[in-house]
């Protein structure tokens, strides 16, 4: 039957492991963690004269490097002066060189906020009178390419790392210190200590680059290290390896020392392993908490020990879970995984089900701040998958408890059946043990016959030789006999162990309890995956508020002349439904300055291959003027010098193209003029 599981096990890792990669490879970049909220002079504005300064807000307080705000002339050329700083809150500004000329101007932007993650993005405004711009930002993203895949994966091997390395711990010394003398479950928590290392140690030397050129060259640039070792991140990084030294202290007197103790110095040293292990888990939990989502926005003084218990209860939840299925199916027969061992899991997994839900239900609520934001942003639609990630696992691991009552049932019955097999081992040892000494005895006595027929009729010097060489040939026998009991008693005990394996893998309960732990197993690859992609992307809550800033600047342009028009679209094809915005100012007779926007229902924007605009005056039959826009930045294109020839009610159509052969053309009338 376990040639026949195997692979089974091998496909189904494989499957999990190729999802898990699949949900990661579909972040995309990073989302941004702080939003920009607002801006002086705001997005797409025309003014009067040049200002003194450009000064951006976000959502959060963001990190500076000496280019994270840069403003471009028409020509490409900076003319900012000085370091960018923050002007108070969450308001940064920097410095414009004096007597700037008429036209359009590029702002771009590159910070890493609160939480560590990096923002990037860029909008233009105009002075005097819009102009045409060489200025491209297509390429302005923040955590992408190839850096922000090998740090979205190092993201992930360090989660998987942790939860191994901390739950399968947890597993040994709180349900199964058997499993201290078992090679293949110290192999697992070691291997754990090891992905979380190498993980810990890309990340920090991936940093760098990954908040600012994105370079695959960059990463190993010591100057850009020197930097990330500077701030919250790099700090954390750096005492997670420090924690990660104590661990290999802890995970060596756990595998090495304690299985050679007695039952007593066994209880004192379990006592001092369990408060030290849940300092180091507690520590390396904080690295997380004090560098990531709990450490900014609201109540960030009980967010981070929430934070620490909710990463806390996942390791002993999963790691546990993958320590008991590595002792399933690869615990040697001498010491199986018994029912009292599974019944201990079962109450810690239960327990950390509830921290689980308990924490879980305070960082939504944190995250998301309203309901709408469950199915109105990304985070909350990733946060509803998880949700049923973990029922659908709460409910496999039902049934895992299930099988694990019947196995304690059977417990006794597989003890008699041991004290049984370890009573006939010994009688059939003893049995061995009669049968070689009686031929022993037998031969002895044989061989001793002979040489006293030789010595018979032998003179006396022959007689004394031939019972030397008598007495010599029986002692070979007796030592050849004791060597052949030996071989036959290790035969003995080989095809036991054998037939113990196959009665242990035989027995149905433990084989059910097998397949549902598999299972859980999986689904719980699936959930770190998606856990791994919620702590990379942008709050409910922030999108929520970055929405809200932007309909409040629509609003301010609305009431200072501009026109803004807001039309759904759905060319039928994939990812084909949206809104496209259009912002018109100063919505006049002659020139004018268009954005197009482009988002889709939930309020992000994104790209598509193609918009085309054109205006019609169907009473004065004019029309229709076509205008393609100039794309600037995701989900954002825009035209200068827009003629107007006239008043009017004007039709203005919008064709939008979200791939080769999916399109659609909307339209609306509004006011000109």
């Amino acid at each position: 039957m376990t040639s026949t599981i195997a692979p089974r096990v091998r496909t189904l890792v494989l499957l999990l492991v190729a999802a898990a990669g699949l949900l990661l490879a579909g972040a995309g970049p990073v989302s941004a963690h702080a939003a920009l909220t607002g801006s002086d002079p705001r997005q797409g504005a025309v003014v009067g004269k040049a200002p003194q300064q450009v000064s951006l807000t976000f959502s959060e307080k963001v990190a500076l490097s000496d280019d994270s705000l840069r403003v471009l002339d028409p020509k490409g050329k900076r003319v900012d002066r000085g370091d960018p700083a923050g002007t108070g809150g969450t308001t940064y500004a920097v410095k414009l060189h004096g007597g700037l000329p008429d036209g359009t101007y590029t702002v771009t932007y590159q910070v890493v906020s609160e939480d560590s993650h990096p923002v990037a993005g860029a909008y233009t405004f105009s002075i005097g009178a819009p102009s045409q711009t060489s200025v491209s930002v297509d390429g302005q993203t923040a955590g992408g390419g190839v850096v922000g895949v090998l740090y979205g994966f190092g993201r992930y091997v360090s989660y998987a790392g942790f939860i191994v390395l901390v739950g399968g711990a947890a597993f040994v010394l709180g349900c199964w210190r058997r499993g201290t003398a078992v090679r293949s479950v110290q192999r697992l928590v070691v291997s754990g200590w090891l992905a979380l290392t190498a993980a810990t140690l890309g990340l920090l030397l991936m940093r760098g680059s990954y908040t600012g050129s994105g370079k695959v060259g960059d990463i190993f640039d010591l100057d850009l290290l020197g930097q990330v070792l500077q701030t919250k991140t790099g700090a954390a990084l750096v005492s997670r390896l420090l924690l990660l030294a104590a661990a290999a202290l802890f995970i060596a007197v756990l595998f090495g020392a304690y299985d050679k103790r007695d039952d007593e110095e066994k209880r004192d040293l379990t006592f001092g392993l369990a408060i030290g292990g849940t300092v180091v888990a507690s520590g390396l939990a904080a690295s997380w908490a004090m560098s990531e989502h709990a450490s900014t926005g609201l109540q960030p003084g009980l967010a981070m020990p929430v934070d620490v218990l909710h990463l806390l209860a996942v390791a002993g939840w999963l790691g546990g879970l993958t320590a008991l299925l590595v002792a399933l199916y690869r615990a040697p027969a001498e010491t199986p995984v018994d029912a009292a061992a599974v019944r201990r899991f079962s109450q810690l997994a239960f327990g950390s089900v509830l921290t689980l839900v308990a924490t879980g239900v305070y960082q939504s609520w944190r995250q998301l701040g309203s309901w709408s934001a469950f199915t109105g942003t990304r985070y909350g639609q990733l946060l509803l998958i998880k949700i049923g990630l973990v029922v659908l696992l709460v409910g496999i691991a039902w049934i895992s408890r299930r099988w694990t009552g019947r196995l304690a049932e059977s417990g006794v019955a597989e003890a008699d059946v041991a004290e049984a097999d370890v009573a006939e081992a010994d009688v059939a040892e003893a049995d061995a043990g009669r049968v070689t000494a009686d031929e022993a005895e037998k031969e002895h006595v044989a061989t001793g016959a002979g040489a006293s027929t030789t010595a018979k009729g032998a003179s006396g010097a022959g007689s004394a030789s031939g019972a030397g060489d008598a007495s010599g040939a029986g002692s070979a026998g007796a030592d050849g006999d004791s060597e052949r009991a030996a071989q036959l008693a290790r035969q003995r005990a080989a095809i036991d162990t054998a037939r113990r394996k196959r009665e242990r893998d035989a027995d149905p309960n433990r084989f059910g309890l097998r397949r549902s732990v598999l299972a859980e197993a999986g689904v719980a690859v699936v959930l770190l995956a998606v856990t791994t992609m919620l702590t990379s992307t942008e709050p409910g809550r922030t999108e929520e508020q970055a929405a809200a800033a932007t309909s409040s600047a629509t609003a301010d342009a609305n009431a200072a002349g501009a026109l803004t028009l807001d039309m759904s679209f759905d060319t039928g094809g994939e990812d084909g439904k949206g809104v496209v915005r259009i912002d018109l100012d100063p919505a006049r007779p002659g020139s004018n300055e268009m954005h197009v926007y482009v988002l889709r229902p939930n309020g992000r924007a994104f790209d598509i291959p193609e918009v085309k605009i054109a205006f019609t005056l169907e009473s004065q039959d004019i029309g229709p003027l076509p205008v393609v826009p100039d794309h600037i930045s995701t989900g954002h294109w825009s035209a200068s010098g827009v003629q107007i020839p006239m008043a009017g009610e004007w039709k203005v159509a919008v064709t939008v193209r979200t791939s080769d052969i999916d399109q659609a053309t909307v339209s609306k009338n509004a006011q000109i003029g």
